[in-house]
């Protein structure tokens, strides 16, 4: 049985990938900079001190990463404010969970968007630590961020279960010797070799309950 579950934000609790997308590429476009297809990809899982600095050496934009990391926050929380893109079902799976252990959230937003999703959502009560890799030495897929989360619930890391989506999330919450469940985004889906280390993969976050955990 777990001590405590560990969650992923975006893409496991919120469908923001694609928020994340058009953001960053509207800003790279606006401002001169060149975008590439694979950039979304790359950027996944970097911490919010790492891909401002990608944005502005491999995608040209000509702002400092401190003036993209703002710019892009404060873009996705009026957005969020709009319309917030909470998967179906994360909400009560979050509150299931939270009735039987501790949680936390390890994430590679920064963390004013994160508050702001968690509190829009009605679940910022539900998690003892919320972790954003910029608060850490490096993002995903380095554990710092799993890493930190289980030392702020006070548990061991090897006693958690981490909810993730990404390759490189899956690989963090791995190296933090963690045991992983999987719930694929079917528009990033995780790279084949990543899921396959895993320990569980529902096809939607919905899903999770007590009983599957703990079986």
């Amino acid at each position: 049985m777990p001590d405590a579950v560990i969650f992923d934000m975006d893409g496991v609790l919120l469908d923001t990938e694609r928020v994340w997308d058009v953001v960053r590429e509207d800003l790279t476009r606006e401002t001169g900079g060149v975008w590439h297809a694979e950039a979304q990809r790359d950027m996944m899982g970097m911490s919010s001190q790492e891909w401002p600095v990608y944005m502005t050496e491999r995608l040209g934009v000509p702002m400092s990463p401190p003036a993209i990391l703002e710019t892009v926050s404060r873009e996705l929380i009026t957005r969020y404010r709009h319309e917030l893109p909470l998967l179906p079902g994360a909400d009560t799976a979050v509150r299931r969970l939270a009735d039987r252990w501790p949680l936390g959230l390890a994430s590679s937003s920064p963390l004013s968007v994160i508050t702001a999703a968690l509190e829009l959502a009605g679940i910022d009560g539900c998690f003892r630590a919320v972790v954003s890799s910029e608060e850490v030495g490096l993002g995903k897929p380095a554990p710092d961020v799993y890493l930190e989360a289980a030392s702020r619930i006070g548990v061991s890391a090897e006693r958690c279960w981490a909810v993730e989506d990404s390759t490189n999330g899956i690989r963090s919450a791995l190296a933090a010797g963690m045991r992983v469940v999987v719930v694929p985004n079917p528009d990033y889906p995780p790279h084949p070799d990543a899921v396959g280390e895993a320990h569980l993969i529902v096809t939607a976050v919905a899903g999770l309950s007590p009983d599957l955990l703990e079986e």
